[in-house]
């Protein structure tokens, strides 16, 4: 990981020299911008020595390219006797470094993902452990490659841990072979994937790996008590953890809804044209009914609304469903622990492309307009289905339901209830402007490539 960040901090200060070089300023300017450059992407927190992912690396870029150009019009453009061009100047060469930057960032990454991959132990082999390789094979950027879990149920040194095991993608080893995969492979990091260790045991496998490895990172259990917004503060000698959950402050709302405003009314433009094609498309394939359906939802603050979306089944769906469950238990049984059916009979033709391109939900941006919705959100819950929401029911309706959310770019049909409802749990108690934008680029790509869990 360190090479990575050396070769793409060379790369970046080539290019950034380069562009200088080119632009028309004086010496004095070209130092001085250069100096900004590398104190404003240090001060940010890129090229440490830490993983990241790809989108985590996008707001980087972004924040330190922000403070390079306010730092640079605020110092230097506004002391120039012909600051207008210099501001221009100054932008320009700001939006050509940044994408260079970006393209840097991508093209480093896949050609020296070999060479600069970590290697990586794995403490615990349950379902902590599944989920974390998930999430390393799904995202390459963090350029870390898992070599090995150990399993400790059992294990003399650490007793009382009694993981259920789960198949891993990778060997399954004990804690007697550490030494030996360690060395094998290189490794200078290991992960800790049991959230239910105490802390003597904690302590101890600390004590064990110091020495060993030179990182070593802890999946704890939040209990929904840590959020991505959670900061390690000094209280006088004392170790405080501060932690807020689901706070948007009056501007906050005031900039959702703003950008709601302004994303419904592009969605809305789109949504002219996207009609007459479904019109035709459902006409083609010999369906003549309505081309919407609204159906109550769960609101904020649990207040029902009607919401508008593309119909993708049959027009008595809900019938066809009675049907279905009163004649097939397997069929009933699916429903009640799912909340839907994996291969739904009841969806047509032209409901299938429209799950599949994320289209379905299109109409929604009405619901946008009015307020009823937001673009980001939780998933709008079905009125039956309030009583299985359980304890996160009040923490989900705190918040207007989404177009789009964690349920819709994470899995969508292929997660059962219970973990959508983690899902918007999730999202409530680590909201951000930055957790918005990452899910609207991920929907956007789901509705360019395809969503794979709908088919």
């Amino acid at each position: 990981m360190k090479n990575i960040n050396r070769i793409r901090l060379i790369i970046e200060c080539l290019i950034t020299i380069l562009l200088l070089w080119v632009f028309p300023f004086n010496i004095e300017r070209k130092l001085k911008l250069f100096a900004l450059y590398v104190f404003s992407q240090l001060i940010v927190g890129r090229f440490q020595n830490k993983t990241t992912l790809a989108y985590d690396e996008a707001k980087l870029v972004f924040l330190g390219y922000a403070g390079f150009l306010f730092c640079a019009l605020l110092t230097v453009a506004f002391r120039s006797p012909s600051a207008l061009y210099e501001m221009g100047y100054i932008c320009l060469f700001t939006l050509i470094d940044m994408i260079c930057s970006m393209l840097v960032v991508r093209y480093a990454h896949l050609i020296f993902y070999k060479k600069c991959t970590k290697n990586v132990i794995v403490i615990g082999a349950g379902k902590t452990a599944r989920k974390l390789d998930n999430v390393t094979r799904a995202n390459r950027f963090s350029l870390t490659n898992i070599r090995a879990f150990v399993n400790l149920n059992g294990d003399r040194d650490y007793p009382g841990i009694e993981q259920v095991q789960i198949e891993q993608r990778a060997p399954i080893i004990s804690m007697d072979q550490f030494d030996e995969y360690a060395s094998a492979y290189g490794v200078d990091t290991v992960m800790i994937a049991i959230p239910e260790l105490d802390p003597n045991t904690l302590s101890k496998l600390n004590a064990y790996l110091s020495g060993r490895v030179e990182n070593v990172k802890y999946l704890p259990n939040s209990d929904q008590m840590l959020t991505f917004a959670s900061r390690v503060e000094d209280f006088d000698g004392l170790l405080m953890i501060s932690t807020t959950q689901g706070s948007m402050k009056w501007y906050d709302h005031l900039i959702k809804r703003t950008i709601d405003i302004f994303g419904g009314l592009a969605g809305c433009a789109i949504l002219l044209p996207l009609i007459g094609y479904v019109r035709y498309y459902n006409h083609k394939q010999g369906d003549y009914g309505p081309i919407f359906f609204t159906q109550n939802r769960i609101g904020k603050n649990g207040k029902q609304f009607k919401v508008y979306k593309f119909r993708t089944m049959v027009e008595n769906a809900e019938q066809v469903l009675e049907k279905m469950m009163a004649e097939n238990p397997e069929i009933r049984h699916e429903y009640e622990v799912n909340k839907k059916l994996q291969d739904d009979p009841r969806i047509t033709r032209a409901g299938k492309f429209l799950r599949e391109k994320s289209l379905d939900e299109f109409p929604q941006f009405i619901n946008v307009l009015k307020g009823e919705m937001s673009l980001i959100g939780p998933r709008p819950y079905l009125p039956r289905e309030a009583k299985d929401m359980g304890s996160y029911y009040q923490d989900i309706v705190s918040l207007a339901p989404g177009v789009t959310g964690m349920w819709q770019t994470h899995g969508r049909s292929n997660v059962d209830f219970e973990r959508r409802l983690e899902l918007d749990e999730f999202y409530y108690r680590n909201w951000s402007l930055w957790l918005d934008l990452t899910l609207l680029i991920k929907t956007i790509q789901n509705m360019y490539y395809g969503d794979d869990s709908a088919r």
